[in-house]
């Protein structure tokens, strides 16, 4: 089964996509706790706002990080993780 880039990921309600100071990194709090990510992540999750399709992330990290083998692969691979994880949701 394939991944359908064409789906548009949003961060379930109660997740939230911040830059935390203490933590010098940008994490996903959410009612429980928090999730620090890590710089691969953070860019992805930087671009996830429930109106761009995995497509369009894709193409807008590859505009700012040009040459980058595997860059799809990884976004898809993220996104399915945070779909397990229960951070995002795909529509």
């Amino acid at each position: 089964m394939s991944f359908d880039r064409n789906q548009t990921p949003r961060w379930r309600h109660g997740y939230r996509y911040q830059y935390e100071p203490a933590q010098k990194a940008h994490v996903l709090l959410y009612p429980e706790g928090m999730i620090k990510l890590n710089e691969s992540a953070a860019a992805i999750g930087g671009l996830i706002n429930g109106a761009r399709s995995v497509q369009a992330i894709i193409d807008e990290l590859d505009q700012r990080y040009p040459g980058v083998p595997e860059l799809g692969e990884d976004v898809e691979q993220f996104m399915e993780v945070a779909r397990a994880q229960h951070w995002i949701e795909l529509g």
